[in-house]
C-alpha cells in the first residue's frame, strides 16, 4: 500500500513506482536525483490513565469520530520516545498528568498503515478537555461506553486492560484489518 506520490520533494522532479536496486518491493523513485522515498507505518500512542478505579476517556471534538469517546491517543512525534508521546497525548486531549506505567498492547492497524501502543497510567492531578475533546470523563469498568467509543484499538486496549487489572501481564499483540474494524 503506496499514498500516491507524484513530485520528489527533494528536487521537484516526478517520481515513479519500482524496486531499487538492493530492495524487494516497490518505492517511490525520483526519476532526477534517484532518492528513494520509503513509506513506514505511523505510531499512534496512547495511554488508558486510571484513578480510584475508574478510567480516563476523552469524547473526541475532531473528525474522524466526533462526538465518540476514546482512550486519549494520538501520533508519536519525532523526538520523542513511546511513554513520553503518550504522556504528552493524555496531557493535550484531557488536561492530564499522569504516571506511566507499563507497555501493555500493540494493535496493528494494517489498512491505515498505523500501529498503536497503549500504556497503563496512573491520574495523579486533575483533568478537564484539552482542545481535541469535547469533555473528559472517569469511568468505572461497569460504565464504560462500549457502543460509544470511537475506535477498535481502543476498545481492544481498554478490555485488555481490564482483563490484566493488577497485573503486567505482558504486550498483548492484535492485528486489525478492515474486515474487522
Amino acid at each position: 500500500m503506496l499514498p500516491a506520490m507524484k513530485y520528489c520533494p527533494v528536487c521537484g522532479a516526478e517520481v515513479a513506482r519500482e524496486v531499487p536496486e538492493g530492495d524487494n518491493r516497490e518505492r517511490w523513485v525520483c526519476q532526477r536525483c534517484d532518492t528513494v522515498h520509503y513509506s513506514n507505518p505511523k505510531v499512534v500512542v496512547g495511554c488508558v490513565a486510571e484513578r480510584d478505579g475508574k478510567i480516563l476517556l476523552c469524547r473526541r471534538a475532531i473528525e474522524p469520530r466526533y462526538g465518540y469517546w476514546t482512550v486519549p491517543a494520538g501520533f508519536l512525534e519525532l523526538g520523542e520516545s513511546l511513554a513520553a508521546g503518550a504522556a504528552r497525548e493524555t496531557r493535550e486531549e484531557a488536561l492530564a498528568e499522569i504516571e506511566i506505567g507499563h507497555l501493555f498492547a500493540s494493535i496493528d492497524v494494517v489498512d491505515a498503515g498505523q500501529v498503536h501502543v497503549f500504556f497503563t497510567g496512573r491520574l495523579v492531578g486533575g483533568y478537564g478537555a484539552g482542545e481535541e475533546s469535547l469533555e473528559s470523563q472517569l469511568f468505572a469498568a461497569d460504565e464504560i461506553p462500549w457502543d460509544e467509543l470511537a475506535f477498535q484499538s481502543g476498545r481492544y486496549a481498554l478490555k485488555m486492560y481490564l482483563e490484566d487489572r493488577g497485573a503486567n501481564n505482558g504486550v498483548h499483540i492484535h492485528e486489525l484489518r478492515r474486515a474487522r474494524l
